[in-house]
């Protein structure tokens, strides 16, 4: 009886979150967009529309130092995509083609990761506290503003979500108070089970960037067989957490081996071969193993060049599927 009950629960507890995202089959078929430099010309949002998508994330990116802990945004010195006014431009765009939009604020660390900070002294961590809030409300505003559908309140902070609960907590308290949309947080593959306050949120939100398999081009049928553990644990945690789960960034280099530590991949990116169909396998893979889990509520594909801006200098190379094999799976995916 209990295990009925529970099973139960789950189920509900999945379809109540259906109509929400506000999307056929409870599923977002998302992109992230990346801030363009500068306002764009033509509509970037044709493009995305044209491979099925549904959903955008818009990334306003904040920047921190390992030696200072304040959170600085919407600098005039970054790109106009990153600040206010492209954010909400941006999203005007991509409600206008009839896309659903989250907010996905992330905070760069030059030289380190996000998920490595930590600070020795109360004082520090009152500091990074304070302009953290100020960021992430001053992005609520937004939301509540132009209208967005989602608001993810953080992404990868694998050290402070355990240290600062409480903060984070009191966080979500603040924006529920005035932001009736849907909240999800990012965390990484591997600390998605030490996220304290997922029952705070509407769902559970992960970086797929689990390692595979380290062949240059495997097949998708050895990469789904390397899929099933994961699955296996990621549909346990969903019933016993009863939240769906978001994969709030996925995606793969378009080089040998792709499908493995793509963060170890990225440092040598100018010395790896260039493999379209590495990419298109390790796409193709992930959405076929994923599509018919009830569990799983979609992602956003990390990642898209508007009109081609943005890149780093490699768009051969990197996350993006545009103008490769993997565009089409992704459309063939989406269009389901």
């Amino acid at each position: 009886m209990i295990r009925i009950i529970t099973i139960l629960t789950f189920m509900i507890t999945c379809f109540t979150q259906v109509e929400p995202l506000g999307v056929k089959d409870g599923r977002i078929r998302g992109i992230t967009m990346v801030a363009p430099p500068r306002a764009f010309n033509d509509d970037p949002m044709v493009p995305i529309k044209n491979v099925n998508a549904d959903w955008i994330a818009v990334v306003p990116y904040a920047y921190s130092r390992k030696a200072n802990p304040e959170v600085r945004f919407n600098s005039k010195r970054q790109w106009w995509g990153e600040r206010t006014e492209g954010i909400k431009e941006s999203i005007k765009a991509a409600h206008n083609k009839g896309l659903k939009v989250m907010i996905k604020p992330q905070v760069y660390v030059p030289g380190s990761w996000v998920g490595d900070v930590d600070y020795e002294s109360e004082v520090d961590w009152r500091i990074w506290e304070d302009s953290y809030r100020r960021y992430l409300m001053t992005y609520v505003d937004i939301a509540i503003e132009v209208g967005a559908e989602m608001l993810c309140i953080g992404t990868e902070y694998k050290i402070a979500v355990q240290k600062r609960e409480t903060f984070w907590r009191q966080l979500i308290q603040d924006i529920r108070s005035k932001y009736s949309g849907l909240l999800i947080y990012s965390s990484n593959w591997d600390g998605f089970k030490n996220v304290p306050f997922w029952d705070d949120l509407d769902f559970i939100g992960i970086s797929a960037y689990f390692p595979l398999l380290k062949d240059k081009t495997p097949s998708v049928k050895k990469l789904r067989r390397r899929w099933r553990p994961i699955v296996s644990k990621l549909k346990k945690y969903s019933k016993k957490q009863g939240k769906r789960i978001v994969f709030t960034e996925y995606g793969y280099l378009t080089v040998d081996g792709c499908a493995y530590k793509s963060w170890e991949l990225e440092k040598q990116v100018n010395q790896l071969s260039i493999n379209q169909q590495a990419q298109a396998n390790a796409y193709d893979a992930l959405l076929t193993t994923f599509w018919n889990q009830d569990f799983w509520a979609g992602g956003f594909l990390w990642k898209w060049f508007p009109n081609g801006m943005g890149h780093e200098g490699y768009p051969e190379k990197d996350y993006t599927p545009q103008g490769k094999i993997a565009e089409e799976i992704i459309k063939g995916w989406y269009g389901n």
